[in-house]
């Protein structure tokens, strides 16, 4: 959970997560992107086993934070979430139902127009759809929706990818990492209800630009190059993350999570980072 300036949401957002009974182990892992509001000191707040959090001293960015996030993580599998209520928690565990049924390791949770899903602005829908189709091209694909946050992605998958991004481009170049390196994601239909830039909605239209200069790049970039070297976990990056400081923690749910035994434990990352 990569949060920056979301006082009027976290609480809601990371109570919703919590109150969800998944069919595996899960933890939820909340990177405070040198917030500025009192998005701090509600973090500090909250007590709960299965939550970690940590601060940025500075705003590196939502990518950077993303990146935080899963360097931290022990479970088999990452899953981005959004702490604007953007998404619906409801949705997770029909994003693990596939994984632990074994019919794939990748899945994306898919904004389809018309199902269940508000945009406030058609230039956003419009732009996004734009871009999915591009990519489709450029990568041979045929993806309903390149930018969803929901990404359920192994761990182990996950830390091979060399990404760079640290803003919103590293969302765009997950997807065009995978894609490049052949993985097809299993497309399950979520829920979407956006929100306006009134209401802290932080992307603009340069995003759009920078988003496809990502794509040429990653298309164009041979194989070999997309993929680290070493471990994500093991390396030294001192360079992304700044003044990373524990947060002591209150309850917002005292509800037990239901797990049943399975091969999987999703790390839940909630990203609205700028």
């Amino acid at each position: 959970m990569a949060v920056f300036n979301e006082q009027e949401t976290i609480e809601q957002a990371i109570s919703e997560i919590l109150e969800i009974d998944y069919p595996c182990d899960m933890e939820l892992i909340v990177i405070d992107d040198g917030s500025r509001d009192d998005t701090p000191n509600l973090l500090a707040d909250i007590d709960d086993p299965r939550i970690t959090v940590l601060r940025h001293k500075r705003n590196l960015g939502k990518g950077a934070a993303i990146l935080t996030g899963v360097n931290l993580a022990s479970g088999t599998h990452i899953l981005p979430f959004d702490a604007d209520l953007e998404y619906t928690p409801e949705d997770i565990p029909k994003m693990l139902e596939p994984v632990l049924r074994g019919r794939c390791n990748v899945v994306f949770g898919v904004r389809l127009f018309g199902y269940n899903t508000v945009y406030r602005s058609y230039i956003y829908a419009l732009g996004n759809r734009m871009l999915t189709r591009i990519t489709n091209v450029m990568f041979g694909a045929c993806l309903s929706d390149l930018h969803t946050c929901l990404k359920l992605i192994p761990t182990a998958l996950f830390r091979t990818m060399k990404l760079s991004e640290a803003g919103f481009g590293l969302d765009t170049e997950i997807s065009a990492s995978l894609l490049r390196r052949g993985v097809r994601p299993f497309e399950v239909p979520v829920s979407y209800f956006s929100r306006s830039h009134e209401e802290g909605k932080k992307i603009t239209w340069r995003d759009a630009f920078a988003c496809l200069w990502i794509l040429i790049r990653v298309r164009t970039l041979p194989r070999s190059r997309l993929l680290r070297t070493s471990d994500l976990s093991k390396r030294d990056n001192s360079d992304l993350v700044t003044d990373l400081k524990p947060v002591v923690s209150r309850s917002l749910s005292q509800r037990a999570i239901t797990t049943v035994d399975a091969d999987a434990t999703i790390s839940i990352g909630l990203a609205t980072a700028d």
